[in-house]
């Protein structure tokens, strides 16, 4: 039972980590390749504020608002560049963080920090809590994908300089979904250091920065249910197939190319394609 419990906590973490990566790229266009230094955010910040005798739910929405805080420093400072430049710059923040944190005996070091506090929640309580917060995510993108921020997320992704024309504050719209993704990222890292009870600075490297990447992509960039899918499933994979876990960022990679070269909009165009092609489906829909 623990382990399917371990293992649905694993799903949650992803879930919330691919669909904060989801909310800056998917729905607005802003390419980032150092998602995962936000998450490290989170998690150091839970971890030492843990140590320092903070509970458990008291760290979250700390860690939330610093990895928020950072992430609109990030967008600041990325304003002025876009697409493969701003996929660079933030691949940069992602180095910066882990360099810093491994150079610091503050942060643990090499070492990272380990044997943190008990969250007092038990397995069961938060598995559910992350679960929770896991719905809660989905059912924020969902909403703000409906609203009139997503419609202008959606319209800076596809012309940015259109959306100047028309008289929309785009760098306010670009913090804001970098604010709210990067947010999201410091939560799931606070589940990720009391799931795992250990981080370190390779924890938040740019391998993990691509694996959410391939979440996102594999499950359809923009689509909140087909990142869930994904995000779900490759988490749980390395579990299943430990050849997987051994070639975690081969198969990632993979995964990457075949859907960006066959089918750009993920398993969520698949499907789409599918059931649009399939003459059963047409017929019933008829």
């Amino acid at each position: 039972m623990n382990y399917e419990i371990s293992l649905i906590t694993t799903m949650a973490i992803a879930v919330m980590f691919a669909l904060s990566l989801n909310l800056i790229t998917g729905f607005c266009g802003q390419i980032s390749l150092g998602h995962a230094a936000f998450q490290g955010v989170g998690a150091y910040a839970a971890a030492m504020l843990g140590q320092a005798g903070w509970s458990f739910l008291t760290t979250l929405p700390l860690a939330m608002l610093l990895a928020g805080f950072l992430g609109v420093i990030v967008g600041l400072t990325s304003l002025r560049v876009r697409a493969d430049f701003l996929a660079i710059t933030t691949m940069g923040v992602g180095f910066l963080f882990v360099g810093f944190v491994r150079q610091q005996d503050f942060f643990g070091g090499e070492l990272g920090i380990s044997s943190l506090p008990d969250h007092g929640l038990g397995r069961l309580g938060f598995m559910l809590l992350a679960l929770l917060m896991c719905v809660l995510t989905a059912a924020l993108s969902i909403y703000i994908q409906r609203s009139w921020m997503g419609r202008v997320f959606s319209g800076i992704a596809e012309d940015e300089d259109t959306m100047r024309v028309l008289g929309i504050d785009v760098p306010r719209y670009k913090l804001a979904a970098f604010a709210i993704g990067t947010s999201i990222a410091g939560l799931s890292g606070s589940f990720y250091a009391y799931h795992l009870n250990f981080i370190g600075p390779d924890s938040f490297g740019f391998v993990e920065s691509i694996t959410v990447l391939s979440m996102v992509v594999f499950g359809g960039i923009g689509s909140v249910p087909g990142v869930i899918i994904a995000a779900a499933l490759l988490a749980v994979l390395p579990a299943w197939f430990q050849v997987i876990g051994d070639y975690k960022l081969l198969v990632y990679g993979g995964l990457l190319f075949l859907m960006m070269r066959f089918s750009p909009d993920g398993m969520a165009g698949l499907t789409k394609r599918f059931f649009k092609s399939n003459p059963m489906v047409r017929g019933k829909q008829a």
